[in-house]
């Protein structure tokens, strides 16, 4: 089976679904000539031709609104916003229109419009390339969200989402694009080869949206995660001593709630870690749907941890990430209360 970093996985979804629909379109900002600025879309143009896959302007309202009247017309658009702190002048376009147009239309319309971005931090690339925004779009309903943690499911998933029906928001953890993350280091340090979460099968799968998996088993401790804090999470429990049992939400909306429950009921206790600010963080979502759900099995209180509740701060990159230490106490914590 081939082995894939998750940036080329995520170009081989690419060619599979361009392949498989001449309708999927693919455009962005640098994405045609240059290959976009991770090369997520890298001979995309060569291969496909400048009708399929070419470069915008630098207008993500432009560039989102565009695909929006793509996809009512029937084409799919898998569209790129550079990094996802870009996208707030597209929000108002993907909120009003393509997360309604088929719920307005009374499903005469749909839209089918995927929206990959780059997400969180860890390039030191500051307040304006490392935020984590992923809690403004679980919130308006009629998108579905995603946040692969490997190259496996990203490729899987990215094609489920261009073939949905529906408008996706598809978050790519910039951590996680050039190698596996072990959850100890700041870096990426175990090669590909031998990391199975590297082995993506070649030609045409998905991974359904809206289901999550179990990532480590364990009795004593729910740990929510997704995205990068999936290798935090398994190295916390390493690190702890705890035996946790870690699920990979993959899917934020629609979620996988039945899976949750069930690991929460097993082991009576929750923790729940995200990148993301962690005031109305999605963290605070999962904390409602488990205590509504979880009460009379739950022997502690419900944990967060997440990044502070203060402007992304550069210089501070590495303390403001969630990891393993704080994860590891949390852990510990819950399992004293």
């Amino acid at each position: 089976m081939p082995r894939m970093t998750m940036i080329e996985a995520i170009r081989d979804a690419h060619v599979v679904a361009m392949e498989r629909d001449e309708n999927v379109v693919v455009f962005g900002e640098d994405v045609g000539y240059f290959g976009g600025v991770f090369r997520c879309t890298q001979g995309l143009q060569e291969k496909f031709g400048k009708d399929r896959c070419f470069d915008s302007p630098i207008n993500e309202a432009g560039i989102v609104g565009t695909a929006i009247g793509m996809a009512a017309y029937g084409l799919r658009p898998c569209v790129e916003i550079q990094f996802a702190d870009y996208v707030y002048p597209a929000y108002d376009q993907i909120v009003s229109e393509a997360a309604r147009i088929r719920h307005r239309s009374a499903g005469d319309f749909t839209c089918p419009l995927t929206v990959r971005m780059p997400t969180g931090g860890g390039i030191f690339g500051g307040q304006t390339h490392s935020q984590s925004p992923e809690a403004l779009f679980t919130h308006v309903s009629g998108l579905k969200v995603v946040m692969p943690s490997n190259p496996h499911d990203a490729k899987g998933l990215l094609i489920a989402s261009i073939e949905d029906e529906n408008p996706v928001i598809f978050l790519e953890p910039k951590r996680l694009y050039n190698g596996p993350f072990d959850g100890h280091h700041d870096k990426p340090i175990i090669p590909w080869s031998k990391h199975p979460l590297g082995e993506v099968p070649a030609g045409h799968y998905t991974v359904p949206l809206g289901k999550a998996v179990v990532r480590r088993e364990g009795s004593a401790v729910t740990v929510l995660a997704y995205g990068t804090m999936v290798y935090v999470a398994e190295a916390a429990a390493e690190e702890s001593g705890v035996d946790a049992e870690v699920i990979d939400l993959r899917t934020l909306h629609p979620l996988d709630l039945e899976t949750i429950v069930a690991s929460v009921k097993k082991t009576g206790r929750c923790v729940i870690v995200h990148e993301a600010t962690l005031t109305s963080g999605f963290g605070a979502e999962l904390a409602a749907l488990v205590q509504e759900h979880c009460f009379y099995h739950l022997e502690a209180p419900i944990r967060r941890v997440a990044g502070w509740d203060t402007p992304y701060p550069h210089a501070q990159e590495w303390t403001y990430f969630p990891g393993p230490a704080r994860l590891a106490a949390a852990l510990t914590d819950v399992m004293e209360g």
